[in-house]
C-alpha cells in the first residue's frame, strides 16, 4: 500500500491524516478529530470512554478501525486508530458538538481537493505554490522549490526501481548525497541551521536548492547509467552526484569569496 503522509488544519488545529492511494481516500486520526470537536484536554479518554458506549450500543464502526504510525508530539511513531471519511462521518454523529457541521464541510473539501489532484496533478502543484506564497516565499524561490520536488521525486522513482527501500535506506542515500555536496550530514545542516522537525529544503536559500537539485538530478542520471543492483552500489553513486555538485560549490565559492552553505533559514528567508 503507497501511502502519502499528511498534517490538515481545521481552524488551526492538526489533524494527522494518511492518503491510501490504492483505496484513493484519506484515514484521519480519531483521537485528532475528537480534540477538534470536543476541545478536550484528554481527547483519548473520551474516545476510550465513547468507543465502549459504541460497542454496547451494538454499532459495527469499531470493526472499521484501521491503526496507522502517526509522528507524535515527542518525535516518536505511535500506533493511532484512524477511520476513513465515510466511517469518520457516523462517528462524528456520536459527538454532540458545534463543531460537528463545519468539520463535515472540512473532510468533503479535503477528500474532493487530493481527488482533483489525482486526476490533474497542476491542481497539486498550483495549491503547493499558493501556500508557500502565503507563508512569504519570493516566487523565484518557491519555482525552485517546486522544481526540486520534481528532481527529487524523479530520484526516489529511480531509486525504488533498483530496490532501494523508503525510509532508512532512503535516509542513507539522502545523507550520502547531502554530505558529498554540502560537507554536511543532514543532521548536521539542519543543526547548522537551528532546524529540528522542519524540512531542510524548505530552509535553503536558492542557490543551496540549486545545488542540491544539482546532486540528486546528477545521481540519478548515474544511476539509470550504472543500473546498480546492490544497496552498497546505490551508495557509491549517490555519493558520487553528490560529489558532482560538491565541487560545483567550491568552485562557486572560490570566484565568490562567500560560503553557500549557510546557517540561513526560513525565518531569515522570510524578513
Amino acid at each position: 500500500m503507497t501511502k502519502e503522509t499528511a498534517v490538515k488544519l481545521f481552524e488551526q488545529k492538526q489533524v494527522r491524516s494518511v492518503w491510501n492511494e490504492e483505496e484513493e481516500q484519506w484515514y484521519f486520526s480519531i483521537v485528532d478529530v475528537i480534540a477538534v470537536l470536543t476541545e478536550s484536554s484528554v481527547p483519548k479518554r473520551y474516545w476510550t470512554d465513547l468507543k465502549k458506549k459504541l460497542t454496547k450500543e451494538g454499532s459495527q464502526l469499531y470493526e472499521n478501525i484501521v491503526q496507522l504510525k502517526f509522528v507524535a508530539a515527542d518525535g516518536k511513531k505511535y500506533a493511532t486508530d484512524c477511520l476513513n471519511v465515510n466511517h469518520l462521518l457516523r462517528l462524528i454523529q456520536s459527538v454532540p458538538s458545534p463543531n460537528a457541521e463545519p468539520f463535515k464541510l472540512w473532510l468533503a473539501k479535503v477528500g474532493s481537493e487530493r481527488l482533483d489532484e489525482i486526476a490533474d496533478p497542476e491542481l497539486g502543484i498550483d495549491r503547493l505554490m499558493e501556500t508557500y506564497l502565503k507563508k512569504g516565499y519570493s516566487k523565484e524561490w518557491v519555482n525552485q522549490r517546486l522544481k526540486s520536488i520534481e528532481v527529487r521525486r524523479d530520484l526516489t522513482d529511480e531509486w525504488e526501481i533498483r530496490g532501494v527501500k523508503k525510509g532508512q535506506e532512503f535516509a542513507i542515500l539522502t545523507d550520502e548525497i547531502t554530505k558529498a555536496w554540502s560537507g554536511l550530514s543532514v543532521k548536521e545542516y539542519k543543526n547548522l541551521k537551528d532546524l529540528k522537525k522542519e524540512n531542510l529544503r524548505d530552509n535553503m536559500t536558492n542557490l543551496e536548492l540549486v545545488l542540491n537539485m544539482l546532486a540528486e538530478a546528477t545521481t540519478t542520471e548515474i544511476s539509470k547509467e550504472k543500473k546498480p543492483v546492490t544497496f552498497q552500489q546505490n551508495k557509491t553513486i549517490a555519493k558520487q552526484g553528490g560529489t558532482i555538485a560538491g565541487n560545483t560549490r567550491k568552485e562557486i565559492e572560490e570566484k565568490t569569496g562567500k560560503k553557500i552553505v549557510s546557517s540561513i533559514s526560513a525565518k531569515k528567508l522570510l524578513e
